[in-house]
């Protein structure tokens, strides 16, 4: 079997590359490095450097015998989705039209998709199964929401079957250190608290702690990315074994609080870490947890890796490697 990974240098693509070369499967990487990291690709896996925007480079890969498709490649920033719109626009829908053109081409008809928890919007019940209502709050959810939806209609029209992964909040790193490449311009809370730890940041802003919540923070549903990882994998295979397209959500059920992630990182490194609470954000929902269910019944899959001590352990350890003076 040969897969091919856009976006496979990125944070969580080398991830998913990793855990499909430990299953003997025939990997190629093509990535434009614009947030992928040469650092993070595999000597096992071949690369090619090109954009999804590049039809020439891009079919060039296609045209390889793929088997199958891992797409990690979408811009995933949500407040710079809303101050540039276009080039959301053009690597999130142009460049997955180009993709799936591609496809049809050269007789590829299997599709993993890295969709997100953005697509359900504010939460109307928790945890958010597949059937929650769809209502983006953001352009990046909005694309990711989008791009289902053409998928919907080639697999419909041209026989192209996928499974979209809902991802709520990806967090960790893989436990043997293969993986060293730190995420550029970091916007989720872990990277975060780790540039404070490191002092690379002086302080962590902390936005709202008035929230209905168990301690005033927002909570969210953070799975660890080896856990995403398999994920990838058990859906590849579920499509090769003949499976039908899919919606799926990863989470783990359970949500996290911003001051527990806190607190669990000062009590692991043994530092403090500076923190003050600031106004909230507009938009920000008090938490956010998934449900689960679908993934386990439909791929046999659940979170193993997603406990908090593991995820704070495991990103420490990159972090403090990266930062050692």
């Amino acid at each position: 079997m040969h897969i091919l990974v856009i976006g496979g240098a990125g944070y969580i693509g080398s991830h998913v590359v990793k855990e499909l070369l430990k299953q003997k499967i025939k990997v190629t990487v093509f990535d434009d490095l614009s947030t992928g990291q040469r650092i993070n690709l595999f000597p096992e896996a071949e690369f090619i450097e090109g954009s999804i925007l590049d039809k020439e480079k891009l079919f060039n890969a296609l045209s390889q015998n793929v088997d199958g498709i891992v797409f990690l490649a979408g811009k995933k920033a949500v407040g710079e989705s809303m101050e540039n719109p276009t080039k959301y626009a053009n690597t999130n829908l142009i460049g997955v039209i180009n993709l799936l053109n591609g496809m049809l081409e050269y007789g590829v008809k299997k599709f993993i998709f890295s969709s997100s928890a953005a697509v359900y919007g504010a939460p109307e019940y928790l945890p958010m199964d597949e059937k929650h209502p769809l209502n983006p709050m953001s352009f990046y959810g909005f694309t990711k929401l989008e791009t289902e939806r053409l998928l919907k209609w080639y697999d419909e029209l041209k026989g192209i079957r996928f499974v979209a992964l809902r991802y709520f909040n990806a967090v960790g790193y893989d436990a043997e250190g293969d993986i060293r490449g730190l995420e550029k311009n970091p916007q989720n809370l872990l990277p975060i608290v780790m540039e404070t730890a490191v002092g690379e940041r002086d302080c962590l802003n902390i936005f709202g702690n008035d929230y209905d919540t168990r301690d005033g923070t927002c909570i969210r549903d953070y799975i660890h990315v080896t856990d995403l990882a398999t994920a990838h994998y058990m859906a590849l295979k579920y499509l090769i074994n003949g499976g039908k397209s899919e919606i799926i959500n990863l989470g783990t059920g359970k949500g996290i609080s911003v001051m527990e992630i806190v607190q669990k990182t000062q009590e692991i490194i043994g530092k403090k870490i500076n923190y003050v609470f600031a106004p909230r954000r507009a938009g920000d929902p008090a938490a956010i947890e998934a449900a689960a269910d679908k993934a386990l019944k439909i791929l046999n899959w659940r979170a193993e890796y997603s406990d908090l001590n593991n995820i704070i352990r495991t990103t420490w350890t990159v972090y403090k490697k990266h930062f050692a003076k």
